[in-house]
């Protein structure tokens, strides 16, 4: 019996593209709206309106129509699974917002999607921990720097993760997670420690959760500097429909170098 093939881009773009898992972002973005924690920093670190943006990982528009919401319409945004692309587009379109939604990988940014490549941009986003959501560490780099790639020295980037030190619980599961690695008895299709594939009733999903000192050095690595990092519950006291769409994140900005 073969064992499991290892997780790929190619299977988070699979679970994404799963009619449940479009169907669950999609009404989030016609709910849901941005979190309150999302908008208090957004309007922290990006103060210019007129600012060109890149939001990286849009899915549905969640984050992106809240953005247009809020003034900010020099927006470009993307996304790599394409039924979240056209459900963005169907969106923008609904709410008269002139927002172009392309097709693109945070990997190859730089190298297939030109219309972005091509393009400065004065800030980026990559909400709900859409960057954890790549499998493999060197490729999670590839994609921090390929938006540093297309960003102005100086550009902000804000972005989420999970946290696997963020309370009692996480730090004892991970324990007993790391002896399972130490002994090989992990899940086979797991790339590196710090991976979690799960199934639950929104579809399958790929996530990376990595510790604070991880996410330091990929952003010295990539040509980000690191200006500021919180826990979400140390931001805002969010709704419950938030809540119950959302687990507890570290939200994280650096400055381009």
């Amino acid at each position: 019996m073969k064992p499991p093939l290892k997780i790929t881009s190619s299977t988070v773009r699979e679970d994404f593209n799963d009619p449940i898992a479009v169907v669950h972002y999609a009404r989030a973005a016609h709910h849901l709206g941005l979190w309150k924690s999302e908008r208090m920093l957004i309007e922290r670190f990006f103060p210019d309106r007129t600012a060109r943006l890149l939001e990286a990982g849009c899915g549905a528009g969640r984050a992106t129509l809240g953005l247009w919401e809020l003034g900010y319409h020099n927006l470009v945004a993307f996304d790599f699974a394409e039924e979240l692309v056209d459900q963005a587009r169907a969106l923008a379109e609904e709410r008269s917002a002139n927002i172009p939604v392309h097709h693109a990988d945070a990997t190859t940014l730089q190298t297939k999607c030109h219309p972005i490549g091509d393009t400065w941009f004065d800030g980026a986003l990559f909400l709900f921990n859409g960057l954890m959501q790549i499998p493999g560490r060197a490729n999670r780099r590839l994609a921090l720097k390929n938006l540093a790639g297309v960003c102005r020295a100086g550009a902000p980037l804000l972005f989420t993760t999970h946290d696997r030190d963020h309370s009692r619980v996480e730090r004892a599961s991970w324990k007993l997670e790391a002896l399972r690695w130490q002994q090989g008895k992990q899940d086979p299709r797991l790339v590196e420690f710090g991976d979690r594939y799960f199934e639950d009733d929104v579809g399958r999903t790929f996530m990376h959760l990595p510790d604070r000192p991880e996410i330091l050095e990929d952003l010295a690595a990539t040509g980000w500097a690191h200006t500021f990092d919180a826990m979400r519950r140390d931001l805002a006291r969010e709704s419950r429909a938030v809540v119950e769409f959302s687990d507890e994140c570290r939200f994280w900005v650096a400055q381009r170098v």
